[in-house]
């Protein structure tokens, strides 16, 4: 029976899917086949060798330690789109408030609680230091047009808004779910010069959109931009920023992630890590991440997978052999080599490469010995085998 820890506080529909499919839930396990996280650091965790996968309930990964993983055999799942519908109303709901000063109003109408009968005309007389644009007949600028991007994009437009969108690496399923009403950007120079408001939906990647928005970027853009992050903090450099926001070059800053730069920062309304803070986004990422889990360990099917490539494939004959393995020539060669000098009949199969890392399932007519899946890990380009 496989051991499945859980390292955060899942959801009880994805912990009932994992006991409903036969697995046993300890989160107490030191050497668990499978764990289930959220937010938990696992960059300087030591993993036993009979763990297959780590499904984050949630997109980033960033906690986890993914290229290592791949190089183990251990298959990184997240949950991309599970969370979209919570992360795209709160972008909205950062959009009026990045427009309409209602934080400082609300603070202000508290700081005069006391003033007991005089409130109302203090209230009349001091609104007009909170007051703020409409976003409708604004341009938005939408960069990283996944599962949450397309969403807000849609929306936005559904507000009156006019939108840009830029994402170099739009699949085609994120393009089917983009209403032809959003505007191309063919490149971010294209969303800083035209719009009003810009929204971070991209991963954060040392080297490529690491402090994607600095001096340079903020020079590009309209006076008085207001720009929501609710993607990663280190998306944005702190100090080019708070010169911006001084400058009044940037007149709001909206962040899902606040540091200590930004958690006192002028005109910055720093928001506790809400994105996905909904019952309904909690128990969707567990939903998704038990599944795949569950498939995983079953099957041997990958879906969602962040370090190896999606892979999916019904069940043929009587043995299934999953191999994780370096993209390398002659390597699915020398597997149906050795099947063949077996003399071992191949139902189906299936082989998929993500960058550097490969996976093939194989599906036989006969049981598959101890022999044949020995031989192939010891191949020095092979990193797991499993037989199902």
């Amino acid at each position: 029976m496989y051991k499945i820890k859980t390292l955060n506080k899942i959801s009880p529909l994805g912990l009932n899917l994992i006991g409903e499919s036969g697995f046993a839930l300890d989160d107490a396990a030191e050497a668990p086949d499978a764990i289930l996280v959220r937010s938990a650091n696992m960059n300087e965790m030591r993993f036993a060798d009979n763990l297959l996968c780590i499904a984050r309930a949630g997109a980033g990964t960033n906690n986890i330690p993914v290229a290592s993983c791949a190089e183990k055999g251990v298959v990184v799942f997240n949950t991309p789109g599970a969370n979209a519908e919570a992360v795209k109303e709160l972008v909205i709901c950062a959009m009026l408030m990045a427009s309409r000063d209602v934080v400082g109003g609300v603070d202000w109408v508290r700081s005069i609680a006391g003033k007991g009968a005089e409130i109302p005309a203090m209230v009349e007389k001091g609104k007009a230091s909170f007051a703020g644009p409409e976003i409708m007949g604004k341009t938005l600028g939408v960069v990283g047009l996944g599962a949450v991007g397309a969403k807000i994009a849609n929306a936005a437009l559904e507000l009156g808004m006019a939108v840009y969108g830029y994402d170099p690496f739009l699949s085609v399923d994120a393009a089917w779910r983009l209403s032809s009403q959003v505007r191309h950007a063919t490149d971010i120079d294209t969303i800083y010069r035209s719009c009003d408001y810009i929204t971070l939906h991209v991963p954060y990647i040392k080297g490529s959109t690491h402090h994607m928005l600095d001096k340079e970027a903020f020079a590009k853009m309209k006076d008085g931009v207001r720009i929501i992050n609710l993607a990663r903090a280190e998306l944005v450099c702190d100090e080019d920023l708070l010169d911006a926001i001084d400058s009044t070059k940037v007149a709001r800053y909206v962040t899902d992630f606040p540091n200590a730069a930004t958690a006192e920062a002028p005109n910055t309304i720093p928001i506790p890590h809400l994105g996905a803070s909904t019952p309904e986004s909690e128990e969707n990422c567990a939903l998704m991440a038990a599944r795949q889990t569950v498939d995983y360990l079953l099957d041997g099917n990958i879906e969602n997978s962040v370090n190896l490539p999606d892979v999916r494939l019904a069940r043929m004959g009587s043995s299934r052999l999953c191999i994780i393995h370096r993209n390398v020539p002659r390597m699915l060669n020398n597997f149906l080599d050795l099947i063949a000098r077996a003399d071992i009949n191949i139902a189906h199969m299936i082989n998929k490469a993500k960058g550097e890392i490969a996976y093939t399932v194989i599906d036989t007519d006969t049981q598959v010995g101890a022999e044949i899946p020995g031989m192939i890990a010891r191949m020095s380009d092979v990193f797991r085998v499993r037989v199902l």
